[in-house]
């Protein structure tokens, strides 16, 4: 297990984290990222995978709230809106259900500034896979626990 808190130590730095705000039983979740000067390209402007996974994370985040921890979020398929470019400083993720299912879950979520600017929307349709088979089918791929 050491192995799996290592990895999403290292994620969340790297993508930003500050902090998780909200984690609601029905389904929502609020996540804070600090949008750093390192994830940005030319014009000063973040680099548009970063905000995609902003959303995405905040939406797996709202489908483990809803159906606990023994399940692993899986991204079946996304699409997001980019509406204004996000520049460095504080961005706030937010994903929420739109409709839960027992193994399939579709989702929306948006990332906002701190102004409360609306800068990109997404929506996803999440398979709910059984945490304890995927852990073990990465060990079983990499030969390290997960």
């Amino acid at each position: 297990m050491a192995d799996t808190a290592d990895a999403a130590h290292v994620l969340y730095e790297t993508m930003g984290l500050d902090r998780i705000v909200t984690l609601d039983p029905a389904g929502r979740a609020v996540i804070e990222y600090n949008a750093g000067k390192h994830l940005c390209h030319s014009g000063g402007v973040v680099q548009g995978g970063f905000v995609t996974g902003w959303i995405d994370a905040a939406m797996a985040h709202a489908a483990v709230a809803m159906n606990g921890p023994d399940v692993t979020p899986m991204s079946l398929e996304l699409k997001v809106s980019f509406f204004a470019p996000t520049r460095p400083g504080k961005v706030v993720a937010e994903g929420w259900v739109v409709r839960a299912g027992r193994r399939t879950g579709f989702y929306e979520g948006e990332l906002r500034d701190a102004a409360g600017n609306v800068l990109a929307k997404a929506s996803s349709t999440i398979m709910l896979a059984d945490r304890g088979k995927v852990e073990a089918a990465a060990q079983a791929a990499t030969g390290r626990q997960p």
